[in-house]
């Protein structure tokens, strides 16, 4: 890290140096990343939800680190705030931006606890109420961002997350979320049809697949449910070398006998048609270590990475080099030399 000769703030067990210009990923704050690589200006923008102790900006919303190498960092700056009055003022999460149509698109998630909504199947024991993910535009991937419409993209009454953009062969947009375990017990992958502009949705979602197709998943007993629950989080597709359609997505595996938890894992599901539809094929899990949330990006001279946050709470930045083997993806290596585990 970059230091000066200011005084130091504790922040989130991290010392950060007051004034300095440059931050590495051990020292970010940081849940759900979402990477953009920005050809034009050569330019990596990390995403996450907003850290009001790094921004000083008090608000619900989107911030971003900015790195021209992937290890040192630009201290973050908000790009986007939840307007007062919206739909929904809480969360935040899982920010993504998309370039579609020569513009940037900010893809977020929100709920609004006062709006309660009925749950499928049996309770679990939770209140569900208003969640999903909403959609602003931006010329620029630094903001700042103005929501496309007041309201969720994927109808109102479920109550989801994650939200992804994915464009089909026919250059249909879609957009791929999670439905909530809170409401449906098992969750569930969806995608729903988008407008082209992105102002909302286009047609009925559609079912991709639940989170006990996974064989190794853990029915993790949630605290506050009651009973077995299936989680599904953070998805986000990815079209290989050779055509097939893969997702990476996130949940929790069977309980480890060193330590009698179940932990987070990143994961991935291969499409058997190569279409959005299905069926698909669940893979074994990428990166364990109460990892998760990943996503793929490839750098200015070609190489596959993938970004995730471990560990799930008070969760930094890893990076992982990839092998896209045709219909399957492989980790390499961890990239120690970016993501600061390694001594320096």
């Amino acid at each position: 890290m970059k230091r000066a000769t200011f005084s130091y703030v504790l922040l989130f067990g991290v010392c950060i140096t007051a004034g300095a210009q440059e931050m590495l990923l051990r020292d970010m704050p940081l849940h759900d990343p979402f990477i953009l690589a920005f050809a034009p200006t050569k330019t990596y923008y990390l995403y996450t939800s907003n850290v009001s102790s790094l921004t000083q900006v008090k608000h619900v919303g989107t911030m971003v680190y900015a790195s021209k190498d992937l290890k040192h960092w630009a201290a973050p700056k908000v790009v986007f705030t939840v307007p007062e009055g919206f739909w929904a003022e809480q969360g935040g999460w899982a920010p993504e931006v998309h370039v579609w149509k020569g513009k940037f698109y900010l893809f977020t998630t929100l709920h609004n606890e006062k709006k309660e909504l009925a749950q499928e199947g049996r309770p679990v024991g939770h209140p569900t109420y208003m969640r999903g993910t909403m959609i602003a535009v931006s010329d620029s991937p630094e903001g700042p961002f103005v929501p496309v419409s007041d309201g969720p993209i994927a109808p109102a009454n479920f109550m989801t997350l994650d939200g992804t953009l994915y464009v089909d062969p026919a250059g249909k947009p879609w957009m791929v979320y999670a439905h909530e375990w809170l409401q449906v017990t098992d969750g569930k992958m969806e995608a729903v049809p988008l407008k082209d502009d992105l102002t909302g949705a286009s047609g009925a979602p559609i079912s991709l697949f639940k989170a006990s197709d996974a064989p190794w998943i853990d029915a993790q007993a949630m605290p506050t449910a009651k009973g077995s629950v299936y989680v599904t989080d953070g998805p986000e597709l990815f079209r290989t070398k050779d055509g097939h359609l893969l997702m990476l997505w996130s949940s929790y595996e069977h309980l480890n006998e060193s330590d009698g938890e179940s932990h987070y894992v990143q994961t991935v599901a291969r499409s058997a048609s190569g279409e959005l539809k299905g069926p698909w094929v669940q893979l074994e899990p990428l990166v364990k270590q109460d990892s998760g949330h990943g996503m793929l990006f490839r750098t200015f001279d070609g190489q596959l990475l993938m970004v995730l946050h471990r560990p799930f709470k008070r969760a930094r930045g890893k990076l992982y080099e990839m092998r896209d083997a045709g219909d399957h993806l492989e980790v390499v290596r961890e990239r120690v030399d970016l993501d600061g585990d390694a001594k320096e």
